[in-house]
């Protein structure tokens, strides 16, 4: 007999499948299991089923006595929702093999590419009516279960992408996870999201992987005189190639177009460097850095809305046990907030500094407690 899984409801969510036990899939069912959802874990690797599954992040699929949903074979567990965490290019045979296996009331994924397993999956005769794409906009360097966190997705955005075939209810209770692990739904069409991702994370990852190819070669003497400027261009150039490349052949056309662009501009201000002797030629290349300006102020803050400008306060701190929260303390006393801080370390040395962004009207008062409490301020 099936049963459908009991447990503690919210947002009508009780149970939930995870298919795909890396990064992503990890940290939603951990997510899940902080609210009191029942999760139900599989992948291919049960190295990573068994390390996500030491981490609480739910039990193994299927259930003890239950038949293999690759199978097509209908098991004893229906959850609500299954979650398809697998490359892009994979979620349209997952979707139909948990479909036939009637895994779920409802089914949706997380690929960065929204189109293509649409398309794959009305090829191969999906119920589109039960399954909506979704994208949530959050990740790290490090990949696989171990780096999963539960606060991933905390106030990010996460996109669903609806087609006409799809049911409101489905809708519904995709809202119903998104919200279940702090994220904001966004809805929006597929190829439009494609479109976007394009630009705010696809073509950046190969910017950066071809701005750090640069140091593969480069001299002993250049990686010594590296600094913070040269690892935050290239810090998302160290993901997994592997995973990459999947996810930029299926979104290949609207990486291509952006990655164009920005060549034509790099390719621009490069002919205006050789001609630098004449003034006149570096016109562009300022013209390029206003737009760069430009372009950055439009990020979005860490709330929404327009990007505040905050002001920076600059501390010497030592490479110690201790030390960022004896800083915070500090600034907690003063009772000012610090909106993000940043980290340079002196190479060689042990101790760095730490960049601490407050609000502008903050400033004098948090300089003032760090003075009192013995720290340096250059």
């Amino acid at each position: 007999m099936r049963h459908h899984v009991r447990g503690a409801r919210v947002s009508g969510i009780e149970s939930v499948l995870v298919v795909g036990t890396g990064l992503i899939g990890t940290s939603i069912a951990l997510a899940l299991r902080e609210q009191g959802v029942t999760v139900f874990l599989d992948d291919c690797d049960a190295a990573a089923v068994r390390l996500a599954r030491e981490l609480g992040a739910g039990v193994e699929w299927p259930a003890e006595g239950s038949p293999d949903t690759a199978s097509g074979v209908a098991p004893d567990t229906i959850v609500d929702i299954a979650v398809i965490a697998v490359p892009p290019h994979v979620v349209a045979d997952r979707l139909a093999g948990l479909q036939r296996a009637g895994a779920a009331r409802f089914y949706t994924d997380v690929a960065s590419v929204k189109a293509l397993p649409l398309q794959q999956a009305a090829a191969l005769g999906c119920d589109l009516t039960t399954y909506v794409a979704g994208h949530p906009l959050a990740g790290r360097e490090r990949s696989g279960p171990a780096a999963a966190r539960a606060d991933l997705f905390l106030g990010r955005p996460w996109a669903l992408c609806p087609t006409e075939e799809t049911s409101p209810e489905a809708v519904e209770v995709l809202r119903g996870l998104i919200k279940l692990c702090g994220g904001e739904a966004v809805e929006v069409e597929a190829a439009e999201h494609d479109r976007a991702v394009a630009i705010i994370s696809h073509a950046p990852h190969v910017a950066a992987s071809a701005v750090a190819a640069r140091l593969a070669d480069a001299s002993a003497t250049a990686l010594g005189l590296a600094g913070q400027g040269v690892r935050d261009v290239t810090r998302i150039a160290a993901g997994d190639p592997g995973l990459w490349t999947g996810i930029l052949s299926g979104n290949a056309l609207p990486v291509a177009e952006v990655l164009e662009a920005v060549a034509a501009d790099l390719a621009a201000a490069a002919a205006a460097l050789r001609a630098s002797s004449d003034p006149a030629a570096m016109g562009g290349v300022t013209e390029l850095l206003h737009r760069g300006v430009a372009g950055t102020g439009r990020i979005p803050g860490k709330h929404g809305g327009p990007a505040r400008v905050y002001a920076t306060v600059q501390v010497i701190i030592g490479d110690r046990p201790g030390e960022l929260a004896r800083l915070f303390q500090v600034a907690e006393a003063a009772g000012v907030n610090i909106e993000d801080v940043r980290l340079e370390h002196a190479p060689g040395l042990p101790l760095g500094a730490a960049d601490l962004s407050v609000q502008p009207e903050a400033v004098a008062a948090l300089s003032e407690a760090l003075r009192a409490h013995g720290w340096h301020l250059p």
